[in-house]
């Protein structure tokens, strides 16, 4: 049986790590990734270099590389002192070929060959766009960077939206959705990592024109700024809300409880688990669930191994 053709789009440490499972199953893989980032390094090199931000695609690159695993390792080193200092080796690699380039996207192709990675990651857009919040009380929220680290953070997100609201997709993108067995939406941070990429033109109508089944991977926790008090339905309406009603087939979310002395250190930062409100999700979509988390370093991850022999059962369903 051929190996499925798997499409992930999202950005930040979520799609990065599900990447590291689904490239056990097969290595037809494209990850499509958000541009939108702002801050830390990124930030840094896309206001002094005048270059798209780094730091989403460098994840991807490190997780997926084929060759020495410790390659991915330097990739994802960061210099604590010096004049890099907060940069990782990996961003000044990407800063240096985008130097050479016509467009980031081909800088991205040239970075991915030089360091072993045979599946194709592609930048949503070539465009620099600037991603804004509208909250629930009116107030607007200018930069990726601030909406999750902002004086309000528990007043809800009414909409996120991009400047220009046109931006214009990479084309290889657009053709990998379209030529998808399983597209992926997720996991990751839902208004600053995933709905972006929905937000660009074409992206969103890309995806509903796909044959492809199309699955959204459910934080486990909530985040502060963005999903305070988020069930996993409100994960869904929001993605729907900024894209399509039914834009995914499938929602996949973790039921099994998180150890107490976790939750009470995420409870600190005022976040929680999500709660898995699945009857009301079975009334509008396919629903797959169970124990998909780890705990790594006291933060709470996606078990990589099981969140992908779940994306891979969907595909033989």
């Amino acid at each position: 049986m051929a190996k499925k053709s798997i499409v992930a789009i999202g950005g930040g440490t979520g799609l990065s790590t599900m990447l590291k499972g689904l490239k056990i199953h097969t290595d037809r893989i494209t990850a499509i990734v958000s541009v939108a980032d702002d801050g830390g390094s990124s930030g840094v090199l896309r206001s002094n270099l005048g270059m798209l931000p780094p730091g989403d695609i460098r994840n991807c690159v490190a997780a997926l590389t084929d060759v020495e695993p410790m390659y991915g390792e330097m990739l994802n080193h960061r210099f604590t002192d010096g004049v890099f200092c907060g940069h990782t080796l990996g961003n000044i690699m990407l800063a240096a070929i985008n130097d050479m380039s016509d467009n980031f996207d081909e800088a991205v192709k040239r970075f991915c060959r030089l360091v072993g990675v045979s599946a194709d990651i592609v930048p949503v857009s070539n465009e620099f766009i600037t991603l804004s919040a509208r909250l629930a009380n009116g107030t607007l929220i200018s930069g990726e960077s601030n909406i999750g680290h902002r004086s309000n953070p528990d007043i809800d997100i009414s909409e996120v939206f991009i400047t220009p609201s046109y931006a214009a997709p990479v084309a290889s993108a657009i053709d990998a959705i379209e030529n998808a067995d399983i597209i992926v939406l997720g996991p990751g941070s839902l208004y600053t990592s995933v709905i972006p990429n929905l937000l660009i033109d074409g992206i969103t109508e890309a995806i509903v024109r796909s044959r492809a089944k199309k699955v959204y991977v459910c934080n486990i926790m909530t985040q502060p700024g963005e999903t305070v008090g988020y069930t996993a339905s409100r994960h869904l309406d929001a993605l729907e809300r900024h894209s399509r009603r039914g834009i995914v087939d499938y929602i996949i979310v973790n039921d099994a409880e998180i150890p107490r002395d976790v939750k009470d250190t995420y409870a600190a930062e005022n976040a929680a688990q999500v709660e898995a409100d699945i009857d009301l999700l079975n009334r509008r979509i396919h629903v797959l669930h169970g124990n998909l988390f780890l705990v790594k370093n006291g933060q709470i991850r996606h078990n990589f191994s099981r969140l992908a022999r779940s994306i891979m059962k969907i595909g033989d369903m």
